[in-house]
């Protein structure tokens, strides 16, 4: 059995007035003739037990041949669709006895028997229409010139053939386990685990063996030379040779195809860097993802988006041949993301919200009468949070918040508000939130813009300490509290006691030093001071002032670490 496709035998053979023959692994099986030059732009004759890549101008259809001389031959012949359904045949016709090599006296030119083999109608063994891919198998073939005729009447497109006479020991293509399919084991909202049986090519025949996984949201597909094809660069085509030109079919690097000698490789899907990636010089198909796992039947597909239908195919390929085999492809929906149970915000009420580590809370706010304002509060206990507020739909806020922080926005009749808070990447966040349309209403009490506590070191003594700090014009009443601490409390312990949120009533009773009501119409001015007595020489204290509002509800500015002197 050979392949025409070598464009130097097209410039040999009108030289010679003999039959041609090109060598096979069986030197007296197969012999080339060829017929209808005109109708095609190369002739091609099929090689014995070797895969060939080919390609196809739409409407323009392709002839191969290869001549069984013995009757009786087994013959398997393989077509693999790339990324278009073809229509092929194949058919046999009997040759003249001339051309066996077999008959007595001198052969007949090459052109009497191309129109003796032209002038017959040849049997028709097998035809198909389709993208699958599609085999003709046959343990005993009568001899003759077959012809294996393919068109692609969908758009220009490349494919495969192989054929051989000696199937059962070619065995090129990986054998399916008897049961082909591919199981989900485990479904998650991004994760999807497969398993599979494996290729008794690997188990059995110890050939090696490595498993192609390809993930995407459209198909399932049924060859890796589809997959390929996809993969390969939108204008693949365009740089294709055109009709009437000859180019071999192992050339197709140059004209943009992927290569073969890489489609057995692992392409793109690095689990390290939680990316699907390939090499390739057009811009990357964000839909379609291949990785090569080697030789494990078992694979978790991770990253993948929650609520969405992926489709996952399986290929095992022959690290020896580079062939692969199909099996039967799956579909699973990962599952849907936690719904997020809306919090209903009270109209001039305070709610706590507690939010997870990266994590995010959804809040609902629907004044029950018409308003020109709507105002929000908020006040993060720990590290800074985002807070998203849309009207209807239309984002109004997006801002971060640390400490307290006040945002007015322009109401609207029959309007619904929804809060969205997202948290620290750090770690968990607490937040207090107030939504009201009463403007006067103000539960967080007013804060300056810097809270820290402000130490005087030349007014330390052995049994006090004089500290200061910012107020505002509003009045507020203002409590401070001493914490007796070890020596070696450290900024990394107080940052963990932070928590703005709670309040003087955490505090013991013997903690309190005193609470004022302090203000100043002149914010230069709002500056308050006192000095803490009855401390002990040598030792560390922990300061907090707490500014309490209208409602109750107060707000601790950052502690401060004092110590008194050892001598005096």
């Amino acid at each position: 059995m050979l392949l025409l496709r070598c464009p130097l035998l097209l410039l040999l053979l009108p030289l010679s007035s003999r039959p041609q023959k090109l060598p096979t692994r069986d030197e007296e099986l197969f012999q080339m003739q060829i017929r209808d030059k005109a109708f095609f732009h190369d002739s091609s004759v099929i090689p014995d037990g070797a895969e060939i890549s080919s390609y196809l101008f739409r409407d323009t259809p392709k002839r191969y041949f290869f001549v069984v001389e013995e009757d009786n031959t087994p013959l398997a012949v393989t077509v693999t669709p790339c990324d278009a359904p073809l229509e092929w045949k194949l058919s046999v016709q009997e040759l003249p006895e001339e051309a066996s090599g077999e008959g007595s006296g001198e052969p007949e030119p090459l052109e009497q028997q191309k129109q003796q083999i032209t002038n017959e109608e040849g049997t028709e063994l097998f035809s198909y229409k389709g993208n699958d891919v599609e085999y003709f198998v046959s343990s005993s073939s009568p001899s003759g010139l077959y012809q294996l005729d393919l068109l692609s009447t969908e758009k220009d497109t490349h494919f495969k053939v192989y054929a051989t006479t000696t199937p059962e020991s070619d065995q090129p293509y990986p054998e399916l386990p008897y049961d082909p399919r591919i199981d989900v084991t485990s479904l998650g909202r991004t994760t999807v685990t497969l398993a599979w049986k494996p290729s008794p090519t690997a188990s059995l025949l110890k050939q090696p063996i490595q498993y192609c996984i390809v993930i995407n949201k459209e198909h399932n597909f049924k060859s890796l030379c589809a997959v390929e094809a996809k993969l390969s660069s939108d204008d693949a085509f365009m740089m294709a040779p055109k009709p009437g030109l000859d180019f071999s079919p192992f050339d197709f690097a140059h004209f943009g195809f992927p290569s073969d000698n890489n489609s057995g490789k692992e392409r793109g899907f690095l689990k390290s860097s939680s990316k699907f990636g390939r090499q390739t010089s057009s811009k990357p198909r964000v839909d379609l993802h291949k990785v090569c796992i080697g030789n494990k039947n078992i694979f978790t597909v991770s990253d993948l988006k929650p609520d969405t239908q992926y489709y996952f195919d399986m290929f095992a390929v022959n690290t020896n041949t580079n062939m692969s085999t199909a099996y039967v492809g799956t579909f699973a929906r990962t599952k849907e993301e936690a719904k997020q149970k809306t919090v209903e915000l009270k109209d001039g009420k305070v709610t706590d919200v507690f939010i997870k580590r990266k994590g995010a809370k959804f809040l609902r706010f629907a004044p029950v009468s018409s308003h020109q304002k709507v105002t929000f509060s908020v006040h993060s206990c720990l590290d800074a949070v985002q807070i998203q507020v849309r009207r209807d739909g239309k984002l109004l806020l997006s801002q971060n918040v640390e400490g307290v922080r006040q945002f007015q926005l322009r109401g609207k009749a029959k309007a619904k508000y929804l809060i969205r808070l997202k948290g620290s990447k750090k770690s968990a966040s607490m937040l207090k939130i107030l939504a009201t349309t009463r403007s006067n209403k103000q539960s967080f009490p007013s804060l300056p813009e810097d809270t820290r506590i402000k130490a005087f070191d030349k007014l330390r003594t052995c049994s006090s300490v004089t500290v200061a700090w910012l107020g505002t014009q509003e009045r507020n009443k203002f409590c401070i509290y001493k914490r007796e601490v070890d020596d070696n409390y450290n900024e990394e312990q107080k940052k963990r006691e932070q928590n703005q949120c709670l309040g003087p009533d955490t505090r013991k009773k013997l903690e309190k030093v005193l609470c004022k009501y302090f203000h100043s119409q002149n914010i230069q001015k709002a500056v308050t001071t006192e000095t803490i007595r009855g401390l002990q020489p040598g030792k560390s204290y922990l300061l907090d002032v707490y500014v309490i509002g209208h409602g109750g509800h107060s707000v601790k500015y950052q502690s401060k670490l004092v110590k008194t002197r050892k001598f005096c």
